[in-house]
């Protein structure tokens, strides 16, 4: 069928450039009105495009914009944007204007490509979350079917002021676990290059030494030089050692056995363990409640709720709630069932079903427990500190003691 390239102005004066299949220009006109525009130039084509939003009126090919560099669409980026729409929204701007407007204020890059492609969108006849569903990198399952539940209810700016508040609070929670892991991993690192230095260039000086000396050797002083040698010989090896283990670790997380393995040995980690399964199970309890308080199905809401959790232990006891309700069962007996949540947080489910309000039982959930989140982090920070300087002390000591203990029994020679 002839496709036909035209130009034509909206009600409001918006010019509009598109395509439209038809037998004949006169067709073409037709179909170009019947969308409520008024058509000022009309130009045949020779093949017809591919890409096609609402029929009879097809979309331009999108140019491809951005390049290698662009970057990728971060989450902070998402909260400003969420939060910025809702309140446009609340103030009764159309929504494709509302797209606009922040499209505009967009720092070119990939995201401002993405919202330029999903305002056009939704122009030419799709509703926000099916325009957003084309982009999964930056809007989730979880961000699509609340946009849903907001356009089917038509609270569509309360929706998004709830997804940002939801999104400021998860960004949060997985900043304090990082932090929490980030930092006796940094001073270990600092710890483990101050040693090398030490093996590499402070050692050897008294190796010389004391092969001039020419006398036996205590074994602590015998240990730490033969250690000194590995270190020189297999320098090479020291950076090779952790991008080897995450490699295994990658592999075995591949499987679903070893996925199954290394959930459960993070979950029971001393000291880390702790925080990871109570954000872990913050995150199930705020993301179901958004989801419930936002009018997604329950059922929906878990599979949602199932993949963002992040940990296969705790998808799995979620994927047995999905089966017991389905079966018209309670929420609360298969979680007591898998013996990951503890009993309060089961009675309370318990509570929240039975008085209607499981939404609001599982925000104040989430609230303890991120709550217990951060007692849990500055404890392990109060803990880690003094361990972590103890430890150091003792492999310094050791050092010291082992490099000075032959020059002690030189001195007793002498005497």
């Amino acid at each position: 069928m002839p496709v036909f390239a035209f130009e034509a102005i909206k009600d409001d004066g918006q010019k509009v450039k598109s395509e439209v299949t038809a037998e004949s220009k006169d067709e073409a006109i037709r179909k170009i009105q019947d969308q409520g525009l008024r058509p000022t130039r009309i130009k045949a084509q020779k093949e017809e495009s591919k890409s096609r939003s609402v029929p009879g009126v097809e979309k331009a090919p999108a140019k491809k914009k951005g390049g290698l560099f662009m970057g990728g669409v971060s989450s902070k980026d998402i909260v400003t944007f969420t939060t910025q729409l809702s309140t446009l929204q609340d103030a009764g701007l159309p929504i494709v204007r509302s797209l606009k407007i922040l499209e505009e204020q967009q720092k070119p890059g990939r995201f401002k490509d993405q919202l330029e492609e999903v305002s056009s969108e939704v122009e030419q006849g799709s509703t926000l979350s099916e325009a957003m569903a084309k982009y999964p990198k930056s809007f989730d399952k979880l961000y699509i079917s609340m946009v849903k539940a907001g356009e089917a209810g038509g609270v569509l700016d309360v929706i998004l002021r709830r997804l940002a508040g939801f999104m400021e609070k998860s960004q949060k929670l997985r900043k304090q676990v990082k932090g929490a892991l980030i930092y006796p991993a940094a001073v270990i690192t600092v710890a483990i290059l101050i040693l090398v230095v030490i093996m590499l260039f402070v050692v050897p000086a008294f190796e010389k030494m004391f092969a001039d000396i020419g006398q036996a050797l205590p074994a602590p002083t015998q240990l730490l030089l033969n250690t000194s040698q590995a270190i020189q010989t297999y320098w090479y090896l020291i950076p090779l050692i952790p991008i080897f283990l995450m490699f295994i670790m990658k592999m075995i997380a591949r499987t679903e056995a070893g996925e199954r393995w290394i959930d459960t040995f993070k979950l029971r980690m001393p000291v880390f363990g702790n925080i990871i399964k109570k954000s872990s199970v913050a995150r199930f309890c705020r993301t179901l409640g958004t989801l419930i308080a936002s009018g997604v199905p329950i059922l929906e809401a878990l599979r949602i709720v199932k993949d963002a959790v992040g940990n296969v232990i705790i998808s799995n006891a979620i994927e047995d709630v999905h089966g017991s309700i389905r079966e018209g069962d309670t929420i609360a007996d298969p979680l007591r069932a898998s013996g990951i949540f503890d009993e309060l947080l089961v009675n309370m489910i318990d509570v929240g079903e039975e008085t209607g309000e499981l939404d609001k039982m599982l925000m104040k959930i989430a609230d303890n427990y991120e709550a217990d989140v951060d007692v849990a982090v500055e404890g392990m920070s109060s803990l880690l500190e003094p361990l972590l300087i103890v430890g150091m002390g003792l492999v310094v000591g050791f050092i010291v003691i082992s490099l000075f203990l032959p020059l002690v029994s030189i001195i007793k020679n002498i005497g």
